[in-house]
């Protein structure tokens, strides 16, 4: 979508112009994974300023998955203090990914709720 998931990305992450280069991939997987969970007959265009916002949430989400995969992201020698990016980041992530759902919500197939007959 002409890069505007890419751009929102950087400007919403932490990481500014930095991460362009890791965002710009998960920016475009998004972009292919929210268009294939769209309703039938929905296009990304039709869900306008959304789909771009959800895209770069969910790619936002996909880097601090990924930063959660361990190692330490802060060290102090003195009074000894280490950081770790452990789940607090997953956790960050996860909740950058619900709001990317949520704001697409109305463009997305309903996946969580099916209705099963049951012989009486």
């Amino acid at each position: 979508m002409d890069g505007e998931s890419l751009e929102l990305a950087v400007s919403l992450g932490q990481g500014g112009e930095g991460d362009r280069e890791r965002l710009e991939p998960l920016c475009q997987a998004a972009e292919e994974e929210l268009k294939g969970r769209l309703k039938e007959g929905v296009t990304a265009a039709d869900c306008g300023g959304a789909f771009p916002l959800a895209a770069a949430w969910l790619a936002l989400s996909d880097l601090a998955a990924a930063g959660a995969a361990g190692g330490v992201r802060k060290f102090s020698a003195g009074d000894v203090s280490v950081t770790e990016s452990g789940a607090g980041a997953a956790g960050g992530a996860d909740t950058l990914r619900q709001q990317a759902e949520r704001v697409l919500a109305p463009y997305l197939r309903d996946e969580g709720f099916v209705f099963r007959g049951v012989r009486g």
